[in-house]
């Protein structure tokens, strides 16, 4: 980290504020505070275009006051800047509304994983500069060199972040943890005669060392644009539509969505009252774990002090949990999952650990093979969703599938249906699940779709 850092434990710092905090009136608190160094090398044309490093750290504070709730926060954590802050979240509980469903988690909910989640890598803080320029400059010569229609690139980055993590409450809880992550991507332009296309890869790793090689991403994400080139409409028709792993996120995006505390309780979701129910196809099992050792939605506490865990949210085609943060779950009569997230201020909201749809047995290029006529998306455009109803309509592109085969590159479609059918009617799922993120998914195949062309 950062040399002006603060040299203490945050953790013993943040239960200070608390303390401080129940000095002044407040009958609960909790103390978040936050520490992250930010580095991005970025490359276009093999050339360095820009250099970025920056280093932010803040304190944030909750308070209550029976059941009014003030926060506050502050990036200046002297004793002058903490004592301000602690002075305004005190201020605001007084005027804030009444919430008889505010307040903590209860104490024996409270707790952390132990042990190494392997979410900090030494070896991501002692990079050289030379050499994250050297890794996005190898990327993206890979890309130019690998086919002579790769023209032109939008450029190619190696980014680094370094954090500390810190929360403490007044019934007991204090914890900290460091985490790391760097990745690399590259964003090469194909063209030929008229067409003109672009696409991207990237790696990313909790450590340096877990990355994939520079070269790899160069090519892969040339493959990438070279297949786009030439793409064409389609007549509008309803055919079964697959999702690449990266579209196939987008759907795990949207379940998120629906099982989110907040739009349940609040009835925005039309997962909402499902609980037990069967909403998907048997082959569809969805669990948020924020507990797997070295992925990037792991961690040993939320950020209200409650255990990350495994949580199933959809077992088979049946709805068995939403997933909730003290103030959501109090709202819908059930317990937390340990799914609180938040920035320095603020109520927390509800977040995911890492959420994926558990892969099948069947290689991506056997599911193609059974599709006669299909559409494969490799690119989603546009907001079309809507979780209230379940209402689906997004811009596309991608690959058509004939006899079993991918034949020619599409554009400029659109693909509609709802989210009821779609999860219903989900008739495969592939085994290449890989997590490029807090979300993965591997390929899923989609009965039957509207695909909009000409």
């Amino acid at each position: 980290m950062s040399g002006n850092g603060y040299a203490g434990d945050y953790a013993s710092m943040a239960a200070e504020i608390v303390e401080q905090a129940l000095a002044a009136g407040a009958t609960d608190a909790e103390c978040t505070i936050s520490e992250g160094d930010e580095f991005s090398a970025n490359v276009r044309l093999r050339e360095v275009e820009t250099l970025k490093e920056a280093g932010s750290r803040g304190a944030g504070l909750r308070i209550m006051r029976g059941q009014h709730t003030g926060s506050a926060y502050t990036s200046d954590l002297s004793a002058e800047g903490i004592a301000h802050m602690v002075r305004s979240a005190i201020e605001l509980a007084e005027i804030t509304t009444a919430d008889p469903h505010a307040g903590l988690p209860e104490p024996a909910e409270l707790g952390s994983i132990a042990g190494d989640l392997g979410m900090y890598s030494s070896d991501v803080e002692g990079l050289a500069t030379e050499l994250k320029i050297d890794m996005a400059r190898r990327a993206e010569d890979a890309a130019l060199r690998e086919d002579p229609r790769i023209t032109n690139s939008e450029g190619a980055s190696f980014d680094t972040h370094l954090g500390r993590h810190a929360f403490a409450n007044s019934r007991g809880f204090a914890g900290e943890y460091r985490a790391s992550y760097c990745s690399l991507s590259t964003v090469p332009v194909a063209r030929e005669g008229e067409s003109m296309e672009r696409d991207y890869w990237f790696t990313t790793a909790r450590a340096f060392a877990g990355l994939e090689n520079p070269e790899d991403v160069g090519r892969i994400a040339a493959h990438r644009a070279v297949r786009r080139l030439g793409a064409r409409k389609v007549e509008t028709q309803k055919v079964p539509v697959v999702f690449e792993p990266r579209t196939a996120r987008t759907l795990l995006d949207n379940i998120f969505d629906a099982v989110h505390g907040g739009a349940v309780y609040r009835n925005e979701s039309f997962l909402a009252g499902k609980l037990g129910e069967r909403v998907a196809s048997e082959k569809l099992t969805v669990i948020d774990d924020g507990t797997i050792p070295g992925l990037f939605g792991t961690s040993p506490f939320d950020d209200e002090g409650v255990p990350t865990r495994r949580t199933v949210v959809i077992e088979n085609g049946v709805l068995r949990s939403y997933l909730l943060n003290t103030y959501t779950a109090r709202k819908l009569g059930l317990r937390t999952t340990g799914n609180a997230s938040r920035g320095l201020a603020g109520n927390a909201g509800v977040g995911n650990g890492n959420l994926y749809i558990e892969r099948g047995s069947a290689p991506p290029e056997q599911l193609i093979a059974g599709i006669r006529d299909g559409f494969y998306v490799t690119e989603l455009m546009g907001f079309g969703v809507n979780i209230v109803t379940g209402d689906y309509s997004r811009g596309a592109a991608g690959l058509w599938i004939r006899n079993g085969e991918l034949a020619f590159p599409v554009s400029e479609v659109t693909i509609a249906g709802t989210l009821q059918q779609m999860l219903l009617n989900l008739e495969a799922v592939g085994a290449d699940l890989e997590f490029r993120g807090s979300m993965a998914a591997p390929t899923l195949v989609v009965g039957e779709m509207t695909v909009g062309g000409r």
